[in-house]
């Protein structure tokens, strides 16, 4: 499964919305994820893919797209190393 559609999912099943809202460039905060929305994502995230964020929930994510690219990138560093603050 793709980066993305584990992330269309958790946006489906955890904030009801519709899976055709969420192409990689739909803007987050027209999709109603807010700061507080992000932070409960990225707890999502880590359990969904079993990776642990480093430091503060990470900022500048404004679409689909940047997310995947972020955990792309968490995954990629692997463990005990650390992705993009």
């Amino acid at each position: 499964m793709s980066t993305l559609t584990a992330l269309q999912e958790i946006l489906i099943k955890d904030y009801a919305i519709p899976r055709e809202r969420l192409m990689p460039d739909a803007l987050l905060s027209s999709l109603g994820v807010d700061s507080l929305g992000m932070l409960e994502l990225m707890f999502k995230i880590e359990d969904r893919f079993d990776l642990k964020i480093p430091g503060d929930p990470p900022t500048g994510l404004a679409t689909v797209a940047d997310v995947v690219a972020y955990v792309d990138s968490l995954i990629t560093a692997g463990p005990g190393r650390h992705g993009p603050s």
